[in-house]
């Protein structure tokens, strides 16, 4: 199976939270994760970041933001040029998903840990 760099964005170290659960499954599947969250910490060894840094691969942004905080993230996730984008439930943004199609940037609107768990990741 290839594995897919992937950057989950509005990452939380709380175990209810399904970003949490997205990195933890992610990283169970030996996809590489990068978390990118409003506070620090930690999920297992994954290091959740809170600055927008370069990333290099990232194959798949897979969402977990609402998408009233999305905007102050639309330079940020075309500037990674990944391959697609995730739309978890409750995230699904016409105006992001128009961006990306014109950025050559696939769209899904989907739940990551469905896809994981299907074998469709």
């Amino acid at each position: 199976m290839q594995k897919k760099k992937t950057l989950v964005i509005g990452a939380s170290e709380n175990p209810a939270r399904y970003s949490y659960l997205a990195v933890k499954k992610l990283t169970a599947n030996e996809h590489p994760v990068v978390a990118l969250g409003i506070k620090k910490g930690n999920i297992g060894n994954i290091i959740i970041e809170t600055e927008k840094k370069p990333l290099d691969d990232i194959d798949t942004v897979t969402l977990y933001i609402n998408p009233a905080r999305q905007p102050d993230y639309y330079d940020y996730i075309m500037s990674l040029h990944p391959n697609r984008i995730i739309f978890n439930p409750g995230t699904e943004n016409e105006t992001l998903e128009e961006l990306a199609h014109k950025n050559n940037i696939a769209t899904q609107e989907a739940c990551t840990l469905v896809l994981l768990s299907t074998g469709q990741y």
